[in-house]
């Protein structure tokens, strides 16, 4: 019984690892396919879906801006993007649907956008004091009930 249980468990984690390589080949080839498609060098866009447990968004935003606004800003000083913004919706939707912030990244291609750009060197000049930069980014993401992160592209409406 003891070994069938121990079987069970090895046979539970094969799965699973199996399951997140597969997740993370999807990403890859989501991202290649994605850079392959916008491949022309065209502003790239995302946006970002960001929703607060009740009561927390507003500590989510100071969060935001503290930690997480100065280094996209930087990313623009570098040229890696064009344009953050973040908007808010006016009402309220069914809980289902909602989120409280949405951010809108506007990267100077698909490759950068996909390029994993190490912000760690930013971030340490940004913030000598690694231990609370990294206590309120995990606040940050504590507080979140769901996070998302769309990329979007324009429609012609008036082509074919």
């Amino acid at each position: 019984m003891k070994n069938q249980r121990m079987v069970r468990w090895v046979g539970i984690g094969v799965l699973m690892t199996l399951a997140m390589l597969g997740a993370g080949h999807y990403r890859a080839k989501a991202a290649q396919t994605a850079v392959a498609s916008e491949g022309n060098g065209q502003p790239f866009v995302i946006e970002y879906y960001y929703k607060a447990k009740w009561g927390h968004a507003d500590e989510f935003l100071a969060l935001f801006k503290k930690n997480h606004y100065p280094v996209l800003k930087k990313e623009m000083e570098l040229g890696r993007i064009l344009k953050v913004s973040m908007t808010a919706p006016r009402y309220h939707t069914t809980e289902d649907g909602r989120w409280d912030y949405r951010v809108t990244i506007v990267f100077r291609s698909a490759a950068i956008a996909n390029d994993n750009f190490d912000s760690g060197p930013l971030i340490k000049q940004l913030y000598p004091d690694q231990e609370s930069y990294k206590k309120e980014e995990q606040r940050r993401f504590e507080i979140l009930d769901g996070h998302w992160d769309l990329p979007i592209k324009e429609v012609d409406l008036d082509g074919r």
